[in-house]
């Protein structure tokens, strides 16, 4: 029956499993012929029909098995042909193996892909059958979450990949011989479990890097990398090949540096963009991934850290008629985050907002977005001017870098637009200097900029280990405090646990700096006062400075007194 439905139309298939009425695929056929797009999506907008039935009926459509899981009658021997790493990233769980040839149920029939990795990694031929999203990861928590595979387990069963293997100094490998260590099971294995550990740790960087003797594979969570057991060093080039393969970058080229991109989908409905920028070095390519996880980064003005009279600050920014607010800070301070957090404030189905940006890092539903390609010409300064041709409200500009791009962002708000952009500075009151010194007139920055936003990420100590300590005199030297300040505080660290990785932190936070432009600081910019006296005057105006902001979070228990040190050590 199975193969009957290949000769069958998807809407039969549907009516004939229940899944719809003819009444309904009539409606979604009216619905396509004026809008066009898939009939299948358009009964899943229409909510007739769910995401599970619609690839059922794609899966019988290509000619698929259909099974119910039995989560409780499976083997060790049937799990363990697929490891548990491999399991939870392509979504895939063992069904039966019978004749040299495992099925294993999946949840996407469109994505070919799966498959065709599966009999790379598995020495047999693998069929696809198709089940439930939702039974599928219920299976996978059941049987595999208690399941571990180390690195130096992965690492101890591989031996030489290959003769090519360690033949990393050569200037020429054929790109069949590069693909073939790219393809090989243990390699694949061992990238998809680095890449699921990093993941898991909510790392937000991975870095693997070649050196003479030894390949460095390192993590960045919470701002700080960590080590991971190294392959061993003849795997660089397999390892390297591997990654240029899933990111569709040439796999031949090794002498000039490359970016890509590989999308990966964790648990279901988590997806996961991972950015690939590669660079030759004296010992082989360094391959670094950026992380971008949005199960991880909150978007939401609420949840970055702000304080209650901060929050309403940036939301009546946010809701200006015209004007530039601009987030300053140094790179990996979150200043994209927030800005992101304050579009999706803004965002409503009445305003109009465009950004431009180099690289968009996440996809915001509603907000129109443009990358920069400085290779083609597609600039911020040439993106901004053709923005402004699109009728927008407000404007995201992901980094005002020269003076060019300053002048149209200062048209832009002269004109009734909000722009909202960053800068590398310290802290808040050096953005109007570092501006000046790109060029901008002091009187169009006055009629323009509405505050200056700068900000840090601090670590948070773990809520697992949390414990109160009297700190040290040199501590509170540190800090500039007297004795007579602390009456009352409490101070907090973690002592490490299984939860923050014996590292006694666990995600971070945001400390700010908001400098308002008063009529009083607009004055002194226009009289051409130096940086400290726009601090000095913006202080004595209310503005909270970063070591203070970060004092009071470590007042709150959120985090201690060497993150802020550390991370405010220019005040």
């Amino acid at each position: 029956m199975e193969n009957d439905d290949r000769r069958k139309s998807l809407g039969q298939i549907l009516v004939e499993r229940g899944y719809v009425t003819d009444e309904q695929i009539e409606e979604a056929l009216t619905v396509q012929s004026e809008r066009g797009g898939s009939l299948a999506d358009i009964l899943l907008d229409l909510g007739f029909l769910t995401q599970d039935q619609k690839a059922i009926a794609l899966g019988l459509q290509a000619g698929m098995e259909v099974v119910e899981l039995d989560i409780d009658g499976v083997t060790e021997e049937l799990l363990d042909k697929i490891s548990p790493s491999v399991a939870t990233m392509y979504r895939v769980f063992p069904v039966k193996f019978e004749d040299n040839t495992l099925t294993v149920a999946i949840a996407d029939p469109m994505d070919v892909s799966v498959l065709d990795d599966m009999r790379f990694m598995l020495e047999c031929d693998v069929a696809g059958a198709i089940a439930s999203e939702t039974s599928i990861n219920e299976a996978i928590e059941r049987h595999y979450a208690h399941r571990s595979e180390s690195i130096e387990d992965l690492i101890g069963e591989m031996g030489d990949v290959g003769d090519l293997a360690i033949r990393e100094g050569e200037e020429a490998l054929d790109v069949s011989s590069l693909e073939g260590m790219a393809s090989s099971a243990p390699v694949i294995r061992l990238v998809t479990n680095i890449l699921m550990h990093a993941i898991k740790d909510q790392a937000s960087d991975i870095h693997f890097e070649p050196y003479e003797d030894v390949f460095r594979v390192r993590y960045r969570v919470d701002g700080v990398l960590y080590e991971m057991i190294p392959p061993p060093r003849h795997l660089a080039l397999a390892v390297t090949s591997r990654l240029k393969v899933m990111a569709q970058l040439k796999i031949s080229e090794r002498r000039l540096p490359q970016d890509g991109r590989i999308m990966l989908n964790v648990g279901g409905q988590h997806p996961i963009d991972l950015r690939v920028s590669t660079l030759p070095t004296m010992f082989g390519e360094s391959v670094v991934l950026r992380v971008l996880d949005r199960s991880v980064v909150s978007l939401d003005l609420n949840r970055l850290g702000l304080r209650e009279e901060e929050f309403q600050v940036i939301k009546t920014l946010i809701n200006k008629p015209h004007g530039i607010v601009l987030v300053t800070g140094p790179t990996g301070s979150g200043k994209t985050t927030t800005l992101y957090a304050a579009l999706n404030e803004a965002n409503d189905v009445g305003i109009k907002i465009i950004t431009t940006e180099d690289p968009v890092e996440y996809d915001l539903e509603g907000i129109m977005q443009v990358q920069v390609n400085e290779k083609i010409g597609v600039t911020f300064e040439r993106c901004l001017r053709s923005i402004l041709r699109q009728d927008p409200d407000k404007i995201l500009v992901g980094e005002i870098r020269d003076l060019a791009t300053a002048e149209v962002a200062i048209q832009a708000s002269l004109t009734g637009h909000v722009v909202f952009s960053t800068l590398h500075t310290n802290d808040a009151p050096s953005a109007i200097t570092r501006m000046i010194d790109m060029g901008a007139e002091a009187y169009l920055l006055c009629a323009t900029v509405q505050a200056i936003v700068a900000q840090r990420l601090v670590r948070v100590i773990c809520s697992q280990c949390k414990e109160e300590y009297a700190p040290t005199e040199e501590m509170l030297q540190a800090l500039r405090l007297a004795p007579g300040e602390l009456e009352g505080k409490k101070f907090y660290y973690g002592k490490g646990c299984a939860a923050c990785n014996n590292t006694g932190y666990r995600g971070r936070t945001a400390i700010f700096e908001i400098m308002m432009m008063t009529d009083d600081l607009k004055d002194l910019v226009m009289a051409e006062g130096s940086t400290g006296a726009l601090r000095q005057m913006a202080r004595e105006q209310g503005m909270r400075s970063l070591r203070d902001s970060g004092l009071m979070k470590i007042y709150d228990g959120s985090t201690t007194i060497e993150e802020i040190v550390n991370s405010t050590m220019f005040e």
